[in-house]
């Protein structure tokens, strides 16, 4: 069995003045909201349940349990005060319900058949980029295994908004998360910092996607150009 976390609590400034009135996932590119393009290659990888944890304007997601039968709101009630490991806290008890997908709502997913893979490890889904990138990336030893998950380095996978663990390791991935929850700067964590800290412990690998599978928006600029493809 198989679930997945979204998460779509963020307030997407970056992307004003869109996103005054609606929240960053629920903006459409080509004519559909990125975040159903999320859910739908969750679907198409047979995820049995999509939890959604949802903040800025939070009242506008739920329409999407009306759409989607096996999706669920979560509510974040510090996604004001508090980074995006606020968000898996709050759908903590779903990485105890066996392999979890974690994904970001605000993509554009144009390969709808993405996840339509075996995934025998736990792992983040990369693109390769050549040369230097400052954007979250994955160095790896020699065996493959992610050795260190952060911003910056050279000819590395660059994080595209996609992970997948599985059951004994989203366990332990709910336990360090809870542990460093309330820490002195827990304010400021990243949830991928905590893997980070704990990379040892974990068996992770990179899954490569291609260059025009998915699109990450963090721009007003990127998204009336991908607007105007």
């Amino acid at each position: 069995m198989v679930n997945a976390i979204i998460m779509a609590s963020g307030l997407g400034s970056r992307l004003r003045p869109y996103t005054l009135s609606t929240p960053k996932p629920l903006l459409k590119v080509q004519g559909t909201p990125m975040i159903e393009t999320v859910i739908s290659a969750l679907n198409s990888a047979k995820v049995k349940d999509i939890y959604v944890v949802v903040g800025y304007l939070k009242e506008q997601f739920y329409s999407l349990e009306k759409l989607h039968k096996n999706v669920h709101i979560i509510e974040n009630p510090d996604y004001q005060i508090i980074n995006n490991i606020s968000s898996i806290y709050y759908a903590s008890d779903v990485l105890s319900k066996g392999d979890t997908f974690i994904t970001e709502a605000d993509l554009f997913v144009k390969n709808k058949n993405l996840l339509n893979r075996n995934f025998k490890s736990s792992c983040y889904l990369g693109k390769m980029v050549k040369g230097y990138s400052d954007d979250w990336v994955f160095e790896r030893g020699k065996n493959g295994i992610i050795t260190r998950v952060g911003k910056g380095g050279n000819d590395c996978y660059n994080m595209v908004g996609f992970s997948y663990f599985k059951e004994k390791e989203a366990l332990l991935l709910k336990e360090k998360i809870c542990l460093e929850y309330k820490k002195p700067g827990y304010e400021d964590l990243f949830w991928d910092d905590v893997v980070n800290k704990y990379v040892s412990l974990f068996n992770l690998i990179v899954e490569s996607v291609g260059d025009d599978d998915i699109y990450e928006i963090d721009t007003a600029e990127e998204y009336e150009a991908i607007n105007k493809i």
